[in-house]
Order: C-alpha cells, then structure tokens, then sequence
C-alpha cells in the first residue's frame, strides 16, 4: 500500500493531468502537500529541465541549481511519533496533518533549521519515479533516471511597495444598453447546438490603454502556530467523537444538511475556495472542497482549533483558518481578497453565463475591467451564449423563489404531457435540496415508453418558444438519442475525463413568463432553465445526478470508481471490467422496472452500495 511507503513530502503539478487522473494521484500520495513551499519534491507529468524551472517560477520559487553531490541532506535525528493533536512547534502553520503522514510532520517540527549554508534543496521530478515506486513496493532511488531539476531555495527580500493608479469605473448602463439594442444580431438559428465558453476572441481595440491596469498580488499571513488556552485545553480533552461517516473520504457516504452548526465558517472558506478558482489554483479548489465538505458534514459546533485539526480533509491549516476566525470574526486572507481589484473584476466576468475562469482570465489578460469593456471591446468576438450572458447579466444574477420554480416546473410537465400523454418530472437542482432560492431552474422528464422520449428535446423546446416562455436555446443535445438512448459504454481509464459525466438528451434555454399586465416591454424577468430527458431505465441516475451537490457527485463518481468499479454518470451506470451497462434500477427480482422516477433514485443507492441519503442531506457545494 502507498501509505506503507516513505515517500518525501510531494507537491503535485495539475499541468497535463486530466481531473481524473489528478484525484486518483492525489488519493495515492500519502505525504501530500497542497503548499509548495513545504514540498521536497514536485512531481509532475513533465520531462524537461526548461518546464520544471517554469513551473517553480510560476509558484514564486526562486532556486539556484546544484550538482547532484551538493543536496545531500545533513543527517537526521531518530523519527519519534506524534499526536496530531498536539500543538506544533512556531513556524510550523503550513503544514497539513491530512496530506502529510505523522513521521512527515514530525521530521518537519524538529529537522534542523535553514542557514544560509543549508538552504533547503527541492527536486522536480518525472511522475514515473512515483508510478515506479508503487509498482516496486519501494521508495526507488531520486536519481538522474527520474530527477529533471534539482535547486537550491533562495531566500528573496519582500519586494518593495509599488505604486498604483486609481482608474475610474465607468457606469455601466449605457453600454449595456446597447448591448440590449443590439440591431446586428449574429447569432445561429436558435436550435442550433452552441460553442464552449472557450471559444474565439476578438483582439483588443488599437489604442487602448486598459492593459495599463495595476494589478495588485496578495501574500496572505498565517498566524504562526495554534495557541491554546488552558479553557481550550480542557474542551479537547472532552470533544464529541468524530462520527463513523467522517472516517471516510466520500461526501457521497455522509450526511450534509443545508444549513450545518459552523456554517458562518464555511461561508468564509467559500470565498477563499472562490479566489483560487478565479486564479487557477485547481489543487487549491480541490483541496478546500474537501475540507468544506467535512465541516459541512461535521454535527457539532467547533468549539477548538484542534477540533478542526483532527478532521479529514482538514488538518492544521483550515484549523489555523479557524483559530483566525474564531479570534477576529474574520480572516486575513478573505478580506485581502475582497480588496484585491483585479480578483474583484475576475469575479465579475466569471458572473457572466458562459464565461469560465479561464476565459474571465482572458478577458482580464486584454486589458478589460468591467463589462462594458466586453461589450466596447469584444462584443463581436463573443460566443453567441456570452452575448446573450451579457445582455441578461443582471436579470441571470437574480435569485428566484420556490414558488416560481415549481410554476416553472409544471408549465414544462403541462407541455410534455400536451405533447405526449404520460410524461412524468422531478424538480432537481438546488430546489430539491431544499433551497429558498434557486439561481436557475433544472427539471428531469421521463416517460416510462422508450420511444416518447426519443428526440422529444426538440419537440418541447418548439412548444414552449411557441407559448412565448423559451426567449433563447443556449444549448440543445441530442447526444442520448444518437446514441439509441443507451448509457455510454464505458471505454476504459484512457478515455478523456469528464466526457461522460452527462450525456442525457438536454436544452439549457432562456425562461420568460411572457404574461403582464399593461404595456410596453415585458417586465418579468429573464430566468435560466434546463430541461433534461431521460430514458425511464435510467431515469434514477439522472434525478440523483442532477439533484446531489457538486462535492457529493464528484465523491459518489469517486466511489464508484475506487469501491465497485463501476463508472458512474447521469446517463446509467457501466462495469468497468467488461463495459457493459448495469441495470440498478429494475426489480431485481422480477426485472420489472420502477413504478416511479424517485424509487429508481434509492434503487441506485442501493446497487451501489451507498446508505439512502434524502436530497436535504447532499447539500454539498
């Protein structure tokens, strides 16, 4: 088993790895690191020196190279173990109790201090060392087979303060304005099936002077170790036991409610997880959706640091978060965020519907700062769903309560069944799960006829654009039934993750009640809605993919994979040994199939291995 392995302390390059194959490294690397600054080696999917020295540079690491004798480190004393409880030692905030094992943590509490002499040496090395050395059953020699660089930290002074320039912000009603006014639409045929958010982008305006924009870095401070009181002391002696679901990794395995006792906590937690989206940070985003998802789960209020510490997923570092929450009502590095301009501009473009942090960095990097320099600027380089994202900007952002969801909802299920008698729904999304408020509407159709729902995607996006409700199709898939409405059969871990997370026949479309009284302009406003179809023999996997949290799905895709070997998405479940479909949602005794779609739902937790969780219990973010 890896965790046997004494393996150094492993910081893990994302470049060139899929989403997949990044979380099934990380849950093998028993001394992993999400800080780079702790790392003694980083590993990665990369094979030249010239890269290793980019990607250092790129996290800020400074290094002199050093021949291969001059690394050597100074003899170390005996390991001793540890409580992972116990307070460590001044200097020690970065380093994670749940990534690192306890002899990792110990050797770093008491290894020798940093001279000029002994400055800390960090190794980037191929992915095959790792890879290797599970294979062998032993740590394999860093030699030049697998080492690509080898380099001496060194110590930088704080850069001085720089000096920055105020640029107005211009009002945004005007050009929005015209953005609405739009009379040169350039747009398909609203049927037709629609570009990702990455698409093509126009050059920025000749003479344009925005790419002068400042940007401000941020270095967030830690509080240098857990203090304790002797109160505090005496509450760790006396804390509720972890609970059973909190030993495993799987938030598809736990209960996750709402509105959990530290919820004013993870609010905090969000906002940090949401800057290192903005910035691409993905093992930072991975990293505090993990540890979200256990505070989310955890039934008690904290009453210590240490309390956090000894959670999975969490360890010092959200434990120190904590003690700076606890103390201050806030935390630093939230509050320099919220200040930061550019990650405030980020944020705007990262609003706008079909716009990814990638391309909110792109809009960023040409020198735009707020939408009316997308529209000024860019406008004909958008993809059609961004320029509708834009002209509904505001209306999108809009909340919209239970009560219009479920009209929403059963004006859909009146067209189906006007369509086609028998059609049966499940709200899902975040309604299910018992939300005030939805930030769009999502609806799962099925039809217990397998030749009702055939292309029947286009059939009620024609009926409802008829009725005046569906404005705009922003996508529409007929992926399901080109496929003859069978789930993806599954290819084997070479195939490109995440291409089969969700399959199902869909349209995401713009909603607008098109009743009011008066005259004029339609006031109402402007709604997001998906309208998913399913076949019914894989009708539970749809409502429970497109009902549960984003943590929760990642984690029941996770388990499936690692526990039963089954590949998991919202179009059926497939075995992974042999490929074919496996039928959960049939009696298994008669082979009859569910009498209704949320039956089906509990007959996949039940296949798969999972204790029932009710919708309310996977709010996951």
């Amino acid at each position: 088993m890896p965790a046997d392995l004494d393996f150094p302390v492993i910081f893990l390059l994302p470049s060139h790895l899929g989403s997949e194959e990044l979380q099934e490294l990380e849950d093998q690397i028993p001394t992993l690191t999400y800080d780079i600054n702790e790392a003694e080696v980083v590993l990665g999917k990369i094979s030249r020196k010239e890269r290793a020295l980019f990607e250092l540079r790129k996290r800020k690491i400074v290094t002199e190279e050093v021949e291969k004798d001059e690394d050597a480190p100074p003899a170390l004393p005996p390991r001793k173990r540890m409580r992972l409880s116990a307070t460590p030692a001044l200097g020690s905030s970065d380093i994670d109790s749940d990534t690192c094992s306890e002899g990792e943590i110990q050797r770093r509490l008491i290894g020798p201090v940093s001279t000029p002499e002994t400055e800390p040496t960090i190794k980037v090395v191929k992915l095959t060392w790792f890879t290797d050395s599970l294979a062998a059953g032993q740590v394999l020699p860093l030699d030049d087979k697998y080492v690509i660089y080898r380099g001496r930290k060194v110590m930088q002074p704080p850069p001085a303060p720089a000096l920055t320039q105020t640029t107005p912000t211009k009002a945004s009603s005007n050009t929005l304005k015209r953005a609405h006014e739009d009379s040169h639409p350039r747009s398909p045929p609203s049927s037709q099936k629609l570009y990702s958010s990455q698409g093509s982008r126009s050059a920025q305006k000749p003479g344009s002077t925005y790419a002068s924009h400042p940007i401000k870095s941020s270095h967030p401070k830690r509080p240098a170790l857990l203090r304790q009181t002797t109160s505090e002391h005496d509450l760790d002696t006396h804390l509720p036991p972890i609970p059973p679901c909190l030993h495993t990794t799987y938030s598809c395995q736990r209960s996750t409610p709402a509105n959990p006792p530290n919820q004013d906590f993870i609010a905090e937690l969000l906002k940090i997880r949401l800057a290192r989206t903005l910035t691409g940070d993905k093992i930072g985003v991975r990293a505090y959706s993990s540890a979200i998802a256990t505070v989310a789960a955890y039934p008690y209020h904290f009453q210590t640091q240490n309390e956090v510490a000894r959670l999975p997923g969490c360890g010092q570092k959200i434990a120190l978060l904590y003690q700076e929450y606890r103390t201050n009502g806030t935390i630093q590095e939230v509050e320099e965020n919220e200040s930061d301009p550019k990650l405030q501009v980020l944020k705007q473009f990262y609003d706008i519907w079909g716009v990814g942090e990638t391309t909110a960095r792109e809009f960023y990097n040409k020198g735009w700062r707020d939408i009316d320099d997308v529209v000024e600027y860019g406008w004909d380089g958008l993809t059609r769903v961004q320029q509708i994202g834009v002209k509904y900007y505001d209306e999108f952002l809009l909340k919209i309560p239970r009560r219009e969801v479920e009209e929403i909802g059963n004006l859909i299920l009146d067209e189906a069944n006007n369509i086609e008698k028998g059609f049966e729904m499940v709200i899902v999304g975040g309604y299910r799960r018992g939300k005030k408020e939805s930030g769009d509407v999502d609806v799962v159709l099925s039809h217990r006829d397998e030749n009702a729902t055939k292309g029947f995607v286009g059939r009620i996006v024609i009926g409802l654009e008829k009725r005046g409700y569906i404005t705009h199709t922003l996508l529409l898939s007929t992926a399901n039934t080109e496929r003859g409405q069978e789930p993806v059969a599954w290819k084997g871990d070479s195939r490109v993750a995440g291409t089969g997370f969700d399959t199902l026949d869909k349209a995401l479309v713009v909603w607008q009640d098109p009743d009011f009284e008066g005259e004029g302009t339609n006031p109402n406003p402007h709604r997001r809605v998906d309208i998913i179809i399913s076949p019914w023999k894989t009708a539970g996997c749809a409502v429970l993919g497109w009902t549960s949290g984003t943590t929760f799905q990642r984690d029941l895709r996770r388990y499936c994979k690692k526990e039963k070997q089954l590949k998991f998405d919202s179009s059926g479940v497939r075995n992974r040994r042999d490929g074919g479909w496996v039928d959960l949602e049939s009696d298994p005794n008669t082979g009859e199939p569910a009498p209704d779609m949320l039956t089906a739902e509990k007959r996949v937790f039940k296949g798969t291995g999972l204790e029932w969780r009710a919708p309310e219990e996977r709010c996951t973010n």
